[in-house]
């Protein structure tokens, strides 16, 4: 089998649920957003020097697909829908990460290159989340999908702390 068909030559993509759309609708928008994320997450793996980062990475990585199912799908047909229970274990990600690192105020970004390939993926994640937001306002869009992006933009960000800080290397704007 061939992953070219020449089906969306005119402009048009499908869903996982059939229908056909164009590829600049905006729930292709939203999960194409997410596709690039999960794209720049694989490449940040690839310099994350903490084990923790690495297989919270690996993980979130797995929910990206079930995000995408999720938009890909109208009318919350997806089979493994975003739950509750994802977001509040991202949250509680977060948490952790906050009681190892103390911050105190706004930091510089990138200042180590793992860090930076982070910072990168949670700018994204923003931009994704955003193409949700704008899709949700026309179409069903789970609260717990939107949730979900919005922890993982918050967990992206204390991640790249965190590998920061293992090599003291926390930056703050008013350092």
């Amino acid at each position: 089998m061939s992953i070219v068909t020449g089906t969306g030559d005119e402009g048009l993509t499908g869903l996982w649920s059939g229908e056909r759309v164009r590829k600049d609708d905006p729930r292709v928008e939203a999960y194409g957003t997410v596709d690039e994320l999960d794209s720049l997450l694989g490449e940040a793996k690839h310099y994350l020097k903490r084990e923790d980062t690495l297989r919270i990475v690996n993980e979130v990585q797995k929910d990206l697909f079930r995000v995408a199912g999720n938009l890909a799908t109208r009318s919350g047909g997806y089979v493994d829908p975003v739950r509750e229970a994802d977001a509040e274990r991202l949250a509680a990600y977060v948490e952790g990460f906050e009681a190892e690192i103390n911050l105190t105020g706004f930091v510089v970004p990138g200042e180590t290159l793992q860090s930076a390939k982070l910072d990168v993926a949670r700018t994204v994640c923003r931009r994704a989340e955003r193409r949700i937001i704008s899709l949700a306002w026309d179409a069903d869009v789970p609260q717990p999908l939107r949730r979900y992006m919005n922890r993982l933009s918050d967990l992206l960000f204390i991640m790249a702390r965190a590998e920061e800080a293992s090599e003291g290397k926390i930056r703050y704007v008013k350092d």
